[in-house]
């Protein structure tokens, strides 16, 4: 046992476990979004479509930030992205929790998207920045881990919440995440490669030319089908954030049975989601990723028969092992895909994915289920995932081509991040590392 601990957590570099521990922290005290749902429907008496525009205003909210912390991640750094973003995610948490109407709700909401989701892009660029290729599976699996004790936690400490006083949701919510921004502050350096020099102008009084940009993503047809991709996975996985807990309040489950219900989830996943490492090793990734999608997609299909808490809890055991399949190889082939003078737009473009869906799935997920009912909506992830998983299969060879060209060019030199600018330096003097070439498709426009 030792061994395998060993084997599983050991080398991994000192930065890295204090994101761990930020984000186990953070996590123990992610209630708000758990049962925003519940809160809306229950609590403020809102219907299904009326939350449902709420939560979509964090995803639109979260797009918007996405993108913003990806572009600030790569400009001004992975630190002080990060720091900004906790920090104003901490204090809209607390005012959403005061936030009264549909309209303060739906602005509140939004905002704390823009901030919230600003940190993902700078957590995973300075994720990627510490950790060697070789150690991301790993790192990743461990990261996934402690996301997910804490939402084991948390999911059942907030049910019983809930059942005292809604406001303590947003309470504890605001300050585990105030409590990894100190971390943050305290304890984390930037890690940001050194940044291209930009080029000579191409005459006097006209502005140079910078390196790739934001624009470089967008034409990267590889990542982008791949994003496309994991967008219809997060549509599905979400409606366990939204749909699911109205689902099971319309069977008569409480609050609290609904907790425990989507704590297996996090349970199974801190039980086993260290072996996945060794489980997945020399199989065929694109083949992992298609029959990890397959079972997600079965996991939340088996909901169109359920009506007690058994046949929920079994539907929440089939996805989570699609989830605990999928996480670790999508984390670590989109690191892969991802130029190092571009991570952190890249991680803001791949988060995009994620809170589009985000925006998305309460409302097509909220109008489904209100107007064509349950069953037509568990039936339709079931069909989504079957889609994916074909289209995992097919995108799967040009997706290595291009990880294996990346992986050619070797990684960008690292930059002077953590000092100050010695006397007659500039920051320009310190961005040497050459323009990043072009790979397989990828062009190379000014610097967004």
């Amino acid at each position: 046992m030792r061994g395998w601990l060993q084997q599983a957590t050991g080398g991994l570099p000192r930065q890295f476990w204090f994101l761990w521990t930020g984000t186990l922290i953070n996590r123990l005290g992610a209630f708000v979004v758990i049962y925003l749902a519940i809160y809306l429907t229950q609590a403020l008496h809102f219907s299904q479509s009326r939350a449902g525009l709420v939560l979509g205003a964090y995803g639109v909210g979260g797009a918007i930030g996405t993108m913003t912390g990806g572009v600030l991640a790569d400009r001004w750094g992975r630190r002080p992205t990060l720091l900004t973003a906790q920090f104003g995610a901490a204090a809209l948490m607390l005012a959403l929790g005061f936030a009264d109407g549909l309209g303060q709700l739906a602005a509140g909401a939004f905002l704390l998207g823009v901030f919230a989701e600003a940190i993902r892009p700078a957590f995973q660029a300075m994720m990627i920045d510490v950790v060697p290729e070789r150690d991301r599976i790993r790192a990743y699996s461990l990261n996934y881990w402690a996301v997910n004790l804490g939402f084991a936690c948390s999911a059942v400490l907030a049910g019983f919440a809930a059942q005292f006083d809604y406001l303590l949701l947003f309470v504890v919510d605001a300050g585990s995440t105030l409590a990894f921004a100190l971390i943050s502050l305290v304890f984390l350096t930037e890690t940001r490669p050194a940044r291209p020099a930009p080029a000579a102008p191409a005459a006097p009084g006209r502005p140079a030319r910078g390196g790739p940009g934001l624009h470089t993503v967008f034409r990267d047809r590889v990542f982008v089908g791949f994003l496309l991709l994991n967008f219809f996975v997060v549509l599905v996985v979400m409606q366990h954030m939204s749909t699911l807990p109205i689902a099971m309040s319309a069977d008569g489950l409480s609050p609290a049975t609904f907790g425990w219900v989507i704590a297996v989830n996090g349970l199974m996943i801190v039980a086993g989601q260290l072996f996945v490492p060794k489980l997945i090793d020399g199989h065929d990734r694109t083949r992992v990723l298609a029959l990890a999608t397959l079972i997600l997609g079965v996991g939340f299909g088996l909901n169109a028969f359920a009506g007690t808490v058994a046949v929920y809890a079994l539907s929440v055991v089939i996805w989570t092992l699609g989830e605990m399949l999928q996480s670790p190889s999508n984390s670590a082939l989109i690191a892969e895909l991802s130029p190092a003078a571009l991570r952190g737009r890249y991680q803001g473009v791949n988060s995009l994915s994620w809170s589009a869906g985000s925006a998305l799935a309460p409302i097509v997920g909220g109008f489904v289920q209100q107007h064509l009912g349950s069953t037509v909506l568990w039936l339709g992830c079931a069909a989504v995932g079957v889609v994916v998983a074909a289209g995992q299969l097919a995108s799967g060879p040009a997706r290595e081509r291009r990880a294996a060209a990346l992986r050619e060019l070797g990684p960008a030199a690292p930059g002077a991040a953590g000092r100050p600018p010695s006397a007659g330096e500039t920051r320009h003097e310190e961005d040497t590392t050459p323009p990043a070439p072009a790979v397989e498709g990828v062009k190379v426009p000014a610097r967004d």
